[in-house]
């Protein structure tokens, strides 16, 4: 991989993204990489979100701020994103890095060795990889979600939702053209249109700790289980063609 842009959206995340850019600039620091480069998408943050993210930029020439119009939507940044980025490969993560940085060698390895156009995290194929879990709430819900999105959409994946996803630019900003879904539901059907386009995406178990003041609220998390059936009626539709 000679290029990597990492997409980072961000909604009132100025507590933790001062670390978290230093733990991504150090990671791209030491990497062999030709060229390299950190998008912050600011998704309308009332906090200093944008502005850390500004003077990060002013003195460190690998991250670039984008501002959303408002608050749009994770998937909406995460699709700002994928427009903005010059790497070869994107990825997107969460601000709060629950996947460590370092597992983007788990994702490189499997595109290498398959082939792949892509490859996303998943925390499903190896719970011994969870070093922090989630509340048992959140756990059987996240469980109970992802049953759902196979027997909707027909999927494969074990975990659609997990915020570390590695894909080729060309292929993220064919999936970005064709995306709907402006909410959490967007992983799903970005990787329906995945699947509908011919694109091979493995999915491999990394690591991951559960981060406090998770931005997904129970209303939030119920409201997504329509967005794979909007995701289905949008392929009945002919929407993603």
């Amino acid at each position: 991989m000679d290029s990597l842009t990492i997409v980072v959206p961000a909604y009132n995340e100025g507590r933790r993204l001062p670390a978290t850019l230093e733990t991504l600039c150090a990671f791209l620091r030491s990497s062999a990489m030709r060229e390299q480069e950190i998008v912050v998408v600011d998704d309308g943050s009332t906090d200093e979100t944008a502005e850390i993210a500004r003077q990060w930029g002013r003195r460190e020439p690998l991250v670039r701020l984008v501002g959303n119009p408002g608050n749009c939507g994770k998937g909406y940044a995460v699709r700002a994103g994928f427009g903005e980025a010059r790497g070869e490969w994107v990825l997107f993560t969460d601000a709060d890095l629950s996947t460590p940085i370092e597992d983007l060698a788990r994702l490189e390895a499997a595109i290498e060795g398959s082939g792949a156009d892509g490859a996303i995290g998943s925390r499903a194929l190896n719970r011994k990889l969870v070093g922090r879990r989630q509340s048992l709430a959140r756990e059987i819900s996240g469980r109970v979600f992802n049953l759902f999105v196979r027997l909707v959409t027909g999927m494969p994946y074990r975990d659609t939702q997990c915020g570390f996803k590695l894909l080729r630019r060309d292929v993220a900003r064919a999936l970005a053209a064709r995306q709907k879904l402006n909410g959490f539901g967007f992983d799903v059907e970005i990787l329906y249109i995945a699947r509908r386009l011919g694109y091979r995406i493995e999915e491999v178990a990394v690591r991951w700790y559960n981060a406090e003041g998770t931005k997904v609220s129970f209303s939030k998390g119920l409201a997504a289980f329509g967005d794979p059936v909007r995701v289905r009626w949008n392929d009945l539709r002919g929407r993603y063609r």
